[in-house]
């Protein structure tokens, strides 16, 4: 029945156009596979007593589009990936509980507006770590997940549910090759290099560089996500090579042209 009730949502997530989904069981949230962890308040259980397992679902941002990042395509399409999951994260959520399992979908962003995080820079649970204990990616030097599929590319969504479901495995190794481009491509600084984890993102510093971009409609901000070079849609469309992304890269030109292009139009010009 359990494995069963796997293979149903897997199958309806293909029915939902959602590509990656991974399970986790809520007690992998009281053995800290790292430090710092997650505090007790933040997980599963601590929302939603009845948890059992949970269920991530992930939704690719498209290369091309994040390669014009800041910008309005970026921006749009980053918060169309968040309604997409919130939908799906809901109806799966709803289908579960016909099925007599208590369950609940997590929003995307836990948060109201950017502003809110200058006091209390944190939402109230981190689908990123969700993702890792679910087997789909391992952090990156920039603290976000990296998959083989679409590198840090990948929006996350979650449900708590009662079902008592068997877990994926925790990916081994380390997608991350510390190659420094998105540490070296951050317009803020904000990330601490060969310090991390020890040393995390400077949440300060990255949120008053995307604060600066909500003004001018181009949040979130996506360069170190555009310059890593892991992920397997680098094969499709052939940007395997990540220095295409250097500044004065006279060998792609017809790109570099494509994409200050789309960031001179549908937003505010920077002062």
């Amino acid at each position: 029945m359990v494995s069963r009730l796997k293979e149903e949502i897997r199958k309806k997530c293909t029915e939902m156009g959602v590509p990656m989904v991974g399970f986790a069981s809520s007690d992998q949230w009281d053995r800290p596979p790292f430090q710092p962890w997650v505090p007790e308040e933040f997980r599963p259980k601590a929302i939603l007593p009845e948890t059992r397992s949970a269920i991530v679902l992930g939704m690719p941002i498209t290369l091309p589009i994040i390669e014009t990042a800041p910008s309005i395509a970026y921006h749009v399409l980053y918060e169309t990936v968040n309604r997409l999951l919130d939908q799906s994260t809901y109806l799966l959520s709803n289908y579960l509980g016909k099925k007599g399992y208590a369950s609940m979908s997590i929003p995307r962003d836990g948060y109201g507006h950017l502003s809110v995080l200058k006091d209390r820079p944190v939402a109230f649970f981190s689908h990123r770590h969700a993702a890792y204990l679910a087997g789909l990616g391992t952090f990156g030097m920039n603290n976000v997940i990296l998959t083989r599929e679409y590198g840090p590319r990948v929006r996350f969504g979650t449900i708590f549910t009662a079902a008592e479901i068997e877990p994926d495995r925790i990916m081994e190794g380390d997608l991350c090759i510390k190659c420094m481009r998105c540490v070296d491509a951050c317009p803020a600084k904000a990330l601490p290099g060969q310090e991390y984890p020890q040393r995390l993102t400077d949440k300060d510093a990255c949120l008053m560089e995307n604060l600066k971009l909500l003004e001018r409609y181009i949040s979130p901000c996506g360069i170190c996500l555009k310059v890593c070079p892991i992920g397997e849609d680098r094969k499709l469309f052939d940007r395997e090579d990540a220095s295409i992304y250097d500044e004065g890269d006279k060998r792609h030109e017809a790109l570099h042209r494509a994409w200050r292009h789309v960031r001179s139009y549908g937003a505010r010009h920077s002062q």
